[in-house]
């Protein structure tokens, strides 16, 4: 209970940290206003005016904002700052994921975060439901369109076809830097 409070307490909002090898960081916002709770998993560069918005968590969610081999990746990258735990960076951005092609190791790499991180008894079966169960919205196929990962799903902000999507260049930028690379292109500002 004492988390639940430090969680969902109105009047400071607890904000988690991922960096990326990259210079990007993820910030997971748990948003407390009364009537509209929610988390915001936002992307953020210092050359960047603002933050993106990679997926939202609430009533009016939006997302996917990540693809498994994505969140696997962005977990592994090495962090001296924020949230440094894999498997604390696992979990974290877990619900961010919309993926229909999981790999078949994908069920091992949630329950071993699982394990380590939760007192849950049965740690394969959570993760295999949690796999299964992606998200509140439905998981997209992703592909990637000239080096960039997209998706086709209708509230992702990651899938170019969506009237609210990214711009093409942070399309690209984000995509490299959840991938562990620099962008091929020079960053956008804005």
């Amino acid at each position: 209970m004492e988390l639940y409070h430090v969680l969902s307490a109105e009047r400071e909002w607890p904000v988690f940290s991922v960096p990326l090898s990259s210079g990007h960081t993820i910030l997971v916002v748990y948003r407390n206003i009364e009537g509209d709770r929610g988390v915001d998993y936002l992307i953020h560069h210092p050359a960047w005016s603002a933050a993106e918005t990679l997926a939202v968590d609430d009533g009016h969610f939006m997302g996917p904002g990540m693809a498994w081999p994505e969140l696997l990746s962005t977990a592994r990258q090495p962090a001296t700052e924020g949230v440094a735990d894999l498997d604390a960076r696992l979990l974290l951005l877990f619900p961010t994921l919309g993926d229909a092609r999981l790999p078949d190791d994908a069920t091992v790499a949630l329950t071993t975060a699982l394990t380590a991180l939760t007192v849950i008894e049965e740690t394969a079966e959570v993760a295999s439901m949690l796999l299964d169960n992606q998200g509140q919205w439905s998981p997209a196929h992703w592909r990637l369109a000239d080096g960039v990962c997209i998706n086709d799903g209708g509230h992702s902000y990651r899938n170019p076809g969506n009237a609210f999507a990214l711009p093409e260049g942070r399309l690209s930028e984000i995509s490299h830097a959840l991938n562990g690379r620099e962008a091929a292109t020079q960053r956008t500002s804005g």
